[in-house]
């Protein structure tokens, strides 16, 4: 009788933490950079570069004008490499994403395609109006979503899509439509700018904004050295908390199949390298709200995990964590964050420039947030520093 043996799959490399953690902070300066200006859209630039880290996909739904594609184009441009992006249609043909047939294959009996510049072969890519698609083209999308491949014809290509955002309107009432929504794990639901910031959002407008690339590849060896991280990431101490919080939000009503339940995973260890760490903590599960697939799901999911993400934070996706988390953690970490941002500003203006203001909206939404006594000790020492740069000395 035969042996038959089968080799192990070898264990992820485990990651170097100084190097991880490097890369964390490079990759949270550029998508802080990606939102800066982007009044109320900070969350949605911060989680498309979770998605990219933890080789998700994400649907992004709200009306028509609250700057959808406008976050995505950023942190492409920060993060560097091929993006593609594509408005879609009922009418959109295959050959628009995905490539024109090869006329000289065909020539010759093959039916090839061209991809270079489409889909295929983006790193990055936006499609909005997702749903609007044929069934052709949702079809040949699923496998390129699903399995990173390409097949159609005798073309059959490796993509090195990293994260596809979609975005739509609303969400699809036909079933058939909502198994392919399926197949992006995250959400998030964009409302336009509340009356209480359109000041800021005039302002910003008025701005000429500041369009960067990183340039081919740019940024996404780091991205990809966290992905890395993350596959490695150890899960052990988080994974009964995990099952707690799944547990609670099936019983809730928030519908989480299995197959989600465990790609829920790859989120928390993607918040964790991109926190600088090698092990998913409490920390990291503010993730968890995305998963749920409305609105109002996702707003109860906040309600009854309260407790435990209480301590949730994130030091590179600061708008994301608080919005997602509620906790004070996560507000001291954004408060630190923008006061830091704002400090360095400050020293570097002209003389006779002065920033005074928003130092004091600073000081006084961590007042509001915070009692002396409650108050972190990285914020308060931020918080000196702000008082020092406002009261003359």
């Amino acid at each position: 009788m035969t042996e038959i043996s089968i080799a192990a799959t070898p264990a992820p490399a485990t990651p170097d933490p100084s190097a991880l953690a490097a890369d964390s902070e490079v990759v949270g300066a550029a998508v802080a950079a990606a939102g800066r200006g982007l009044i109320d859209r900070e969350t949605v630039a911060e989680v498309v570069t979770l998605c990219a880290v933890a080789g998700e996909h994400l649907l992004v739904v709200g009306a028509p004008g609250t700057a959808k594609s406008e976050a995505v184009r950023r942190v492409a441009g920060q993060l560097g490499g091929r993006y593609f992006e594509y408005l879609l249609g009922r009418f959109t043909e295959p050959n628009e994403l995905f490539g024109p047939v090869d006329l000289r294959g065909l020539r010759e009996g093959r039916v090839e395609f061209e991809t270079a510049g489409m889909l295929p072969e983006a790193e990055i890519a936006f499609l909005d109006e997702v749903f609007l698609g044929s069934t052709a083209v949702l079809n040949t999308l699923l496998g390129l979503l699903n399995e990173r491949v390409f097949r159609r014809g005798r073309t059959v290509l490796d993509s090195p899509l990293r994260v596809c955002v979609g975005a739509a309107n609303h969400l699809p009432d036909d079933p058939a439509l909502a198994a392919f929504a399926d197949r992006f794990l995250a959400r998030v639901f964009v409302e336009p700018v509340a009356d209480a910031r359109l000041e800021e959002l005039l302002e910003a407008g008025r701005r000429r904004p500041t369009v960067t690339s990183a340039g081919p590849g740019g940024l996404l060896a780091a991205v990809d050295r966290l992905a890395a991280g993350a596959r490695a990431c150890d899960l052990d101490e988080v994974t009964p908390l995990l099952g707690t919080a799944l547990r609670r939000l099936r019983a809730a009503g928030v519908p989480v199949s299995d197959r989600r339940a465990v790609r829920s995973q790859k989120l928390v260890a993607a918040a964790a390298v991109l926190d600088g760490r090698t092990a998913a903590s409490a920390r990291d599960l503010w993730v968890l709200p995305l998963i749920a697939p409305t609105s109002d799901t996702q707003a109860l999911a906040r309600d009854i995990l309260g407790d435990l993400v209480e301590k949730a934070a994130n030091r590179s996706l600061v708008h994301a964590a608080e919005e997602l988390s509620r906790s004070t953690a996560a507000r001291a970490e954004r408060l630190a964050r923008a006061g830091t941002a704002l400090l360095a500003e400050h020293r570097t203006l002209p003389e006779g420039r002065d920033s005074r203001l928003r130092l004091e909206a600073a000081l006084r939404e961590i007042d509001a947030g915070f009692e002396p006594a409650d108050l972190p000790a990285a914020l308060a020492g931020i918080r000196a520093e702000l008082v020092a740069a406002v009261v003359p000395s």
